[in-house]
């Protein structure tokens, strides 16, 4: 439902697939007009039968969410947040890539790729784009300065869809050597989370001589017969420390009851129909991921 605009300089570049084009977003208001009449329409099921979350997401938070969405958030302001950095798309492989591009001022500053997750998008990262280019702004050195690239990953954001399987995590982190080398970085390191840790790792395991290193925010240092243990179902071991033993519980839950909507998309994506046209059902669906990471990013993004 979201539109936005590129501008191009002159017919060689438009013509030219590696052409680095401009990006704005300007979404209609009448689609943001169509999004709120589409919250207020939505049919809600019954309230759950029980007085927690342990059967999904509860009526009342999806509901003060969507009425957050119709009468109170404002789409213009991130929008112009957006806009004040520098993006672009370029064609790789066929696929449009958007991206923001932010240089330090610092002639030595070191480029840097940031990868995000699912569900999420370059919004997350936009806080950490000043204190990376501008460390001397925020207590630091010039010595800590990085240029900094976030691409959307394919199909996410306003990077274009695949039309076809071959997407993987590791055509992605071929990808991402290919865009810094376009934007003219022969050196540089990479960094990323969930989906974009997994990116991120592999572009490490790729070894392109151009990455000097990867730093991950999701690693996975789980010992097997520990994660065997909770992939069972297992209480958690008496001799774990109190942070293992939170590590223990958030990964049993995952393997018990947050996984689900994992093997849905990864088995059956074909057949989620009712989130693709859905805002609410979409928001439900993402809400019932992970609350804890949630909490996380609601931090981050306040």
């Amino acid at each position: 439902m979201t539109q936005a605009s590129t501008t191009q300089t002159g017919s060689k570049q438009a013509d030219n697939k590696n052409a680095i084009r401009p990006f704005y977003v300007n979404v209609a208001e009448a689609d943001l007009t169509e999004l709120r009449r589409r919250i207020n329409a939505t049919k809600w099921p019954e309230r759950e039968t029980v007085t927690d979350a342990s059967q999904g997401v509860q009526l009342a938070t999806t509901q003060a969410l969507a009425l957050y969405w119709a009468t109170e958030y404002d789409w213009r302001k991130i929008e112009a947040k957006m806009n004040a950095l520098p993006q672009f798309i370029t064609e790789i492989d066929g696929l449009d890539i958007h991206f923001l591009h932010v240089r330090s001022k610092h002639e030595n500053a070191l480029p840097l790729i940031v990868t995000h997750g699912w569900p999420g998008s370059i919004i997350e990262k936009m806080k950490i784009i000043d204190p990376l280019t501008n460390p001397t702004a925020h207590g630091g050195n010039a010595s800590d300065a990085f240029h900094v690239v976030i691409p959307s990953m394919p199909g996410y954001g306003f990077s274009g869809k695949p039309a076809a399987t071959g997407w993987d995590p590791a055509h992605i982190a071929r990808a991402w050597v290919v865009l810094m080398k376009r934007l003219g970085y022969m050196e540089f390191v990479a960094q990323g989370g969930d989906w974009g840790a997994i990116i991120t790792e592999l572009m490490g395991a790729q070894a392109p001589p151009e990455l000097l290193g990867i730093h991950t925010n999701m690693p996975n240092v789980i010992p097997l017969d520990i994660d065997k243990l909770a992939f069972s179902g297992a209480p958690a071991p008496a001799n774990l420390t109190a942070d293992e033993k939170l590590a223990y519980e958030r990964l049993s839950f995952v393997y018990a009851k947050g996984i689900g909507y994992g093997f849905q998309m990864g088995l059956r994506p074909q057949t989620l129909y009712g989130i693709a046209d859905s805002p609410v059902g979409l928001a439900a669906y993402f809400l019932d991921h992970d609350a804890r990471s949630y909490e996380l990013i609601a931090r981050v993004s306040a």
